[in-house]
């Protein structure tokens, strides 16, 4: 996979996260917990699903300089 294919990945990984971060903050005024607890774990999994595309990019372009 390509850098740029690898940071494309990771932005609309990033956008799933910023949706996610919005329905938390209808969920916290909500007062539902147990969904916020919920979006609070699919939220730390796109984190890390963020960090590895974007380590994947690193390394494409440091293969490819």
């Amino acid at each position: 996979m390509s850098a740029n294919e690898s940071l494309g990945r990771a932005q609309e990984l990033a956008e799933r996260l910023r949706a996610k971060l919005d329905g938390l903050e209808q969920l916290a005024d909500a007062g539902d917990v147990d969904a916020a607890v919920d979006d609070l774990a699919e939220i730390a999994e796109l984190a890390k699903q963020i960090e590895a595309e974007v380590q994947r990019a690193r390394a494409s372009a440091d293969a490819g300089a």
